[in-house]
C-alpha cells in the first residue's frame, strides 16, 4: 500500500458485538451520513461475551441480584444501584422497542423473552436481609410488584423445580418479579448487525485485526490486517471505539493515550452446568438468584436460569469460576503476561497481595469435582441427576485492575467507560451488568465524544424519538416510569409472563 494510500471513516469501531453494535446503529439513527466500519477478528460476530451460552442472559434490572443492594454497616439496604440499574435497563428497553417499531428486527421474540426473576435465600439471616431488602425496594415504584413469601406451598408454586427434596425445615425465602426477562445477546447482536450492514456507509468486515493504531492528525490511523487474505490496510479515523471484550484493554494500551496508564486487566474463566431435558426444563421457568458464598466474589452469585435461545428452551446453573490467563475465550494464554506494563506493574501486584482469598477461591474452583458441582447444585435442585446435566464453557470476563491512591490498586467488579480528553478514542473495559445496559453505556460515550454533536437540534430531535424517558426520569417519576414501560413492553411483546 502506497504511504497515503488508505481509507477515511469518521468511525471505526472493534469488535463486533453487542457494544459496537450498539454503538454503530445508535449513531447511524443520530446521524445517517456517518461513515463508519466495525472490525470484527472473528469470522462473525457476537462470538464472544456476546453469545448466548457465554452469558446468563439475564435482562440485568435489579430484580433479583442480590450483590446490587448491599447491606450497611447500621443494617439498612442501599438500593441506588439496583435503581440505577433498573432505570438503565428500561433505556435500553426503549432502544430495542424504537427498532421494533419501525421494522426492522421482526418479532422481539428472537432475542427477548418474559421470565420472572426471583431472589432465594437460605437460612435465618439470609431470610433477615432478603425481608429489609424487599421493604426497602418496594418503596420504590420499580419495585412495587416484587412479592415476598417464606411459605414453603407458595414457594412450590414460584419455583416448583427447587422444592421437592429439600429439608421442609429448612428456613427460606424468596422475592419474586413477574416483569424479569431473558435476553439472546448473540440474536440481538445480530439483528443489530445485520440492520447496520443494510445502511449506506456501513460496514461490518470480518476476520480483521487491528495490528496498530495511532494518532494521526485530529483522528487516527488505525492498521488491520486481514486475517484469510494476510492483506493489511490502513483506515484513517475520527473516532475509535474499542468495544472488543476483553481484547479491548490490549488495544487501548496500544493507543498509548494517558487516560489509558494504570489499567490492568484480570481475567476469569467460568463454566456452567447446562440441562435440556424437556421434563426438566418444564419445571423451572425463572430466574433464581441467590447469595454469594462467604469470602466469594459478586461474579460467583449462583442462578438458575431459564434460557431461551433460538426457540428453544434450556437451564443453566452457575457460574463456576475459573482461572486462566486469556483474555478472550479464543485468545492466548499470552494475553495476561503481554499487558503488563511498568505503568500498570504496581496496580497489578497490590491486587495479586489483597486479592489473595479471590486467587485461592479461583483455584479451589478450577479444581471441583463433577460431584462437587452437583452437590452445589443440588442447594438450589435438590433431586438433580448428573445425567441430566452437562459441563458448558462460558466467555471470559477481564475484571478491571485501576490505581488507588490508598492501595496501590483496585479489583473492580463492573464496566467503565476510559475516553480521551479529546473524544476521539474511547475503550470498553471490565464486564456485568455490561450487555444489559449497554444503550446507557453508549447514551454516555456519545455526550463525552460526541458532545457538539449531541447538543443539536438534529440529535437532540432523534434522541427524544428513540428514548421518551431517560434514566433520571425513569428514577424519579412514578406515572412516567409506568408509562414508557408499558409501551416498550407492548412493542417487545413482554406483557405475558411465561407460564409455570
Amino acid at each position: 500500500m502506497a504511504q497515503n494510500d488508505y481509507e477515511t471513516m469518521d468511525v471505526v469501531l472493534v469488535g463486533a458485538g453487542i457494544m459496537s453494535a450498539t454503538l454503530a446503529v445508535l449513531l447511524k439513527e443520530l446521524d445517517p451520513a456517518i461513515k463508519l466500519e466495525v472490525l470484527e477478528m472473528m469470522e462473525s460476530g457476537a462470538i464472544e461475551s456476546s453469545n448466548p451460552w457465554n452469558n446468563a442472559g439475564t435482562g440485568h434490572a435489579g430484580l433479583c441480584e442480590l450483590n446490587y443492594t448491599p447491606e450497611s454497616a447500621d443494617g439498612s439496604i442501599d438500593i441506588k444501584k439496583s435503581v440505577t440499574i433498573n432505570t438503565q435497563f428500561e433505556e435500553s428497553k426503549q432502544f430495542w422497542a424504537y427498532l421494533v417499531e419501525k421494522g426492522r428486527f421482526g418479532s422481539p421474540k428472537s432475542f427477548i423473552n418474559p421470565v420472572p426473576h426471583l431472589s432465594f435465600v437460605r437460612g435465618q439471616k439470609g431470610i433477615d436481609y432478603l425481608k429489609k431488602r424487599f421493604q426497602a425496594l418496594t418503596v420504590h415504584h420499580a419495585f412495587a410488584d416484587m412479592e415476598y413469601t417464606e411459605d414453603k406451598a407458595t414457594l412450590a408454586e414460584w419455583m416448583p423445580l427447587m422444592m421437592p427434596g429439600r429439608d421442609p425445615n429448612e428456613p427460606i425465602a424468596a422475592t419474586r418479579v413477574m416483569a424479569g426477562t431473558d435476553v439472546n445477546f448473540g440474536n440481538l447482536t445480530t439483528h443489530l448487525l445485520a440492520h447496520l450492514g443494510q445502511q449506506a456507509d456501513a460496514k461490518v468486515s470480518c476476520n480483521q485485526k487491528v495490528v496498530g493504531l495511532k494518532r494521526s492528525g485530529q483522528g487516527w490511523r488505525v492498521s488491520v490486517k486481514d486475517l484469510q487474505s494476510g492483506n493489511n490496510r490502513e483506515i484513517q479515523a475520527k473516532f475509535v471505539f474499542l468495544g472488543a471484550g476483553g481484547a479491548a484493554l490490549p488495544l487501548l494500551q496500544m493507543s498509548g493515550i494517558p487516560e489509558g496508564k494504570g489499567f490492568g486487566g484480570f481475567p476469569v474463566s467460568g463454566q456452567w452446568l447446562r440441562c435440556d431435558n424437556p421434563d426438566v426444563v418444564k419445571q423451572h421457568q425463572a430466574k433464581v438468584y441467590s447469595q454469594a458464598a462467604v469470602g466469594s466474589p459478586p461474579m460467583s452469585v449462583p442462578h438458575l436460569d431459564t434460557r431461551v435461545v433460538d426457540g428453544k428452551t434450556s437451564l443453566l446453573f452457575g457460574p463456576y469460576a475459573g482461572f486462566t490467563t486469556k483474555f478472550l475465550k479464543r485468545g492466548s494464554f499470552l494475553d495476561l503476561p503481554l499487558s503488563i506494563r511498568f505503568n500498570n506493574i504496581a496496580p497489578m501486584l497490590a491486587v495479586a497481595r489483597d486479592n489473595f482469598d479471590l486467587t485461592r477461591y479461583l483455584v479451589k474452583e478450577v479444581l471441583q469435582s463433577e460431584a462437587q458441582r452437583l452437590e452445589t447444585l443440588r442447594g438450589f435442585y435438590p433431586l438433580a441427576k448428573a445425567e441430566d446435566w452437562s459441563l458448558e464453557i462460558a466467555g471470559q470476563r477481564v475484571q478491571i485492575i485501576k490505581k488507588d491512591a490508598k492501595n496501590g490498586g483496585i479489583l473492580q467488579f463492573g464496566t467503565e467507560l476510559v475516553a480521551a480528553e479529546d473524544g476521539s478514542i474511547a475503550a470498553l473495559l471490565g464486564a456485568s451488568p455490561g450487555a444489559s445496559v449497554t444503550v446507557s453505556i453508549m447514551l454516555d460515550l456519545i455526550q463525552r465524544c460526541f458532545g457538539t454533536q449531541a447538543k443539536s437540534e438534529q440529535w437532540r430531535s432523534k434522541l427524544n424519538e428513540i428514548f421518551p424517558a431517560m434514566g433520571a426520569v425513569l428514577a424519579s417519576d412514578a406515572e412516567r416510569y409506568r408509562e414508557v414501560q408499558s409501551r416498550s413492553d407492548a412493542l417487545l411483546q413482554l406483557e405475558q409472563t411465561v407460564s409455570a
